[in-house]
């Protein structure tokens, strides 16, 4: 085995010469591929009677009439417009050119060229040395600390407006955490276990529900049951609590199902007004249960906490978890620069400031705003009504649009309490991109912007939604060119049509320029090769 192992990286260094050898040299294939070519033709140009034959052809083009040329061009300009279409189409599906797409996975590998797989890129780091990029960690998906009641808020959106705010991938995700949080040991199922853990999976929420019903009349002291069905049977919050506060009663010793039913009474206390009281709910889980800050239950609290405007209690929690150790989250980042600018906001003018110039606490707010812009770039647009809302999902991608949409539906109210703050944001939040002029190569406070943010956040918003992208991609070079192409062919449809004879004459005009330098070509291989050499030449 070391034998064979030692041997295989002289042969893949071998491989890999002979890729690179083959890759260099196809430019130069191709060039005298091309040559040989043209030799061949002028060789066989009387054998093969080409000459004869060109004139047949030519004949041939005249004689046919402006309407050939009227159905070719159309043809050609319909045909290029369906390319259009089906790119355009796409383009805004999946982010990039179908074309561009099968040429860089299927052709690419034939003509040599090596496709980049690694995720590995550089950034400077705070030495200034070059450090790897992280691949994985940065589209980690992440449970949504504020995710909505199923039952009492998602299910009544679709009620309303026939539409799914929740995608099945995020569905499957939450049957997934749902299965691990509360049915981890697998090993000591009891037959109710077994029920929920098989109802969890179930992707009709009806039968979900059946099996929780079937999982009590095993056993009615089944808190997992109540906890779906809380989630997802109860039509209200209050309907809700009471189902929750059965799950606490008889979830024992389980921690995981104490720290989730907690949270979500915190939660239902307060979405039905009774705020202090969820605010002290969400501290005693916190002291109870300190490690598990994975969860981040500090965000639930940090809106309660800015919902009573208890504004220092807010900076005290962001002074813990806003740490450069501790992982960010645009609620951390927004919140911090909200406090910033509500201390300078009511008093903000941009003439005022364009001619005194910003006061510190003035640059402060900016560059807190300018920090959270560069941490997710989608936010603002939703704080700003630039962009309609939705429901948010249950799973969020840290620094994407689903995150941005999150943290806007719950936090947008908090930035129109604090006066001036939205007009801050709106004055400076564009200038964070004039740091960060390439968001994927190099960050400033931040990693580079990682670019699988829109192909995940395409699976967990709606379909309905139209997803922010960030950096904005500009168009494909095919789009444009089948684009060029369609509108080139329809104009030249249409003047065929209405000026056969004209452009008859350039047509011929056009076609005598595009051959003339083979003519030439031609002339200067004659003169330059004795007639002899050849003569032999078309004999053999």
């Amino acid at each position: 085995m070391e034998d064979s192992a030692g041997s295989n990286p002289q042969s893949v260094g071998l491989t890999e010469k002979f890729k690179s050898w083959l890759s260099w040299s196809w430019t130069y294939v191709c060039f005298i591929w091309l040559g040989m070519v043209l030799i061949m033709l002028y060789v066989l140009w009387s054998p093969l009677k080409l000459q004869e034959s060109l004139a047949s052809a030519s004949v041939f083009l005249n004689t046919l009439t402006p309407k050939f040329y009227v159905a070719l061009t159309g043809t050609s300009s319909l045909i290029s417009g369906l390319i259009l279409i089906f790119e355009w189409w796409y383009f805004r599906k999946y982010g990039t050119s179908f074309i561009e797409q099968v040429s860089v996975s299927h052709l690419r590998p034939l003509l040599g060229g090596v496709e980049s797989t690694s995720t590995t890129g550089l950034f400077s780091s705070v030495n200034g040395e070059a450090e790897p990029r992280p691949s994985v960690s940065e589209c980690k998906v992440w449970r949504n600390p504020l995710n909505l009641f199923r039952g009492a808020e998602y299910n009544r959106y679709t009620w309303v407006t026939g539409k799914e705010p929740l995608t099945y991938y995020d569905m499957n995700l939450s049957a997934q955490d749902h299965q691990t949080f509360f049915t981890g040991d697998t090993q000591q199922l009891r037959t109710e276990d077994a029920v929920m853990q098989k109802a969890w999976r179930e992707r009709n929420p009806q039968a979900r529900i059946r099996a929780a019903y079937q999982a009590i009349e095993m056993n009615q002291e089944c808190a997992a049951a109540y906890v779906l069905l809380a989630e997802e049977e109860a039509t209200t919050i209050t309907e809700a609590e009471r189902l929750f506060k059965k799950a606490l009663s008889i979830a024992g010793k389980d921690i995981n199902l104490l720290v989730y039913i907690k949270r979500r009474l915190a939660m239902c206390a307060r979405k039905l007004g009774r705020i202090k009281e969820a605010v002290k709910m969400m501290r005693d889980l916190m002291k109870e249960f300190p490690l598990l800050g994975m969860l981040n239950i500090h965000e639930n609290l940090l809106e309660s906490l800015l919902e009573l405007q208890a504004y220092a209690d807010v900076q005290a929690v962001l002074a813990k978890y806003d740490d450069i150790s501790l992982p960010k989250s645009a609620t951390i980042c927004y919140t911090s620069a909200l406090l910033k600018a509500r201390a300078v906001s009511d008093k903000f003018s941009p003439e005022a400031a364009s001619r005194r110039g910003l006061s510190t606490a003035e640059m402060n707010a900016v560059e807190a705003i300018h920090r959270a812009v560069e941490f997710n770039p989608h936010v603002p647009k939703y704080l700003l009504e630039m962009k309609s809302l939705i429901l948010p999902p249950e799973h969020i991608l840290k620094r994407g649009d689903s995150e941005a949409v999150a943290y806007a539906f719950f936090h947008l109210q908090h930035w129109k309490r604090a006066e001036g703050a939205l007009n801050l944001l709106h004055c400076t939040w564009e200038g964070t991109f004039r740091i960060i002029p390439y968001p994927l190569e190099k960050g400033h406070l931040f990693y580079p912007y990682p670019g699988c943010t829109e192909t995940a956040d395409r699976e967990l918003l709606p379909s309905f939604h139209e997803v922010s992208v960030y950096p904005k991609k500009e168009l494909p070079f095919f789009i444009l060119f089948t684009a060029g192409l369609c509108s080139f062919t329809a104009i030249l449809a249409m003047l065929t049509h209405q000026f056969p004879e004209l452009m008859g004459v350039f047509a011929k005009a056009f076609f005598s320029t595009l051959f003339a330098p083979l003519g030439f070509f031609a002339d200067k291989m004659e003169s330059f090769m004795p007639s002899s050499f050849w003569h032999q030449l078309t004999r053999i």
